[in-house]
């Protein structure tokens, strides 16, 4: 089934060890970010410095200089414009080397097996830090949300967790930054009750449909039908409706499904 072979490559890389990666020029810094900064020509420049609480680091004749939410790239560039601007260097040429990533954070919440904080030592994607977590529990839903700040604004985006795994590098698996947080819901499920072998909740499969959710059951008992179901699913306005449904038909959230008696 499509559905386990996910979950098998999923725990598979849960399992493997943290994975390296090499800089990103997209990287956002952050507080505790640990810089050293580079002019060439100009040895006496080069500074060790830490990206502050505010964002900000401290560089010679310059002094403050704002550069929290800006990718590598833009820091120097940035950077070298104030050095220009200021008349210490004409043809300023600045390089950023990010050298730790002590202070960032990042929490992974919800259905989760490990929730909790976790530090960014490494440029960390969100498969990392799942696996930091030790992946998602067997009731944990098939997306993440990851919410934070880029460049000064809210940041928000759905992550579908099995693709992440599916390919060799999905553009899903975003790079993390500090204070960003990886929320895992409750999987929806769907509920099977009456002449059902095992009756009670479960999680709804991608794209499962009503055979698939009486199997997950057990099927009907000796005394039930398969072709007598009763579905009770709420509308949009809130209405619970009765429906008979067919096999094909696919399972929603909060679905339930009434296993009738035969009358034969």
């Amino acid at each position: 089934m499509f559905q386990i072979l996910v979950r098998t490559l999923i725990l598979l890389s849960m399992l493997s060890s943290a994975k390296a990666f090499a800089e990103s020029p997209d990287y956002p810094l952050g507080p505790g970010d640990i810089l050293r900064i580079q002019v060439f020509q100009n040895p006496d420049l080069t500074t060790e410095t830490r990206v502050s609480e505010s964002g900000s680091i401290t560089f010679p004749l310059v002094g403050a200089l704002e550069v929290g939410g800006l990718s590598v790239a833009s820091a120097e560039n940035k950077l070298a414009a104030a050095l220009k601007k200021g008349g210490f260097i004409k043809q300023p040429q600045v390089t950023i080397v990010l050298l730790q990533m002590r202070g960032s954070q990042v929490s992974v919440l919800g259905q989760v097996n490990r929730p909790g904080r976790f530090p960014l030592e490494t440029l960390s994607r969100v498969s990392d830090m799942l696996a930091a977590a030790g992946g998602t529990t067997a009731l944990g839903d098939d997306f993440a949300i990851v919410t934070g700040t880029r460049n000064g604004q809210a940041f928000r985006k759905v992550i579908d967790i099995p693709a992440l795994y599916l390919e060799e590098r999905s553009d899903e698996d975003i790079i993390l930054a500090g204070g960003d947080t990886i929320y895992v819901h409750r999987a929806p499920v769907f509920y099977i009750y009456g002449e059902a072998q095992r009756p009670g909740a479960y999680r709804i499969e991608r794209g499962m449909t009503v055979m698939q959710a009486l199997a997950q059951g057990g099927g009907p008992t000796p005394r039930g039908s398969e072709w007598w179901l009763r579905l009770h699913r709420r509308n949009a306005d809130g209405v619970v409706e009765r429906l008979s449904p067919e096999m094909t038909d696919a399972v929603q959230p909060n679905d339930i499904i009434y296993v009738r008696e035969s009358i034969f």
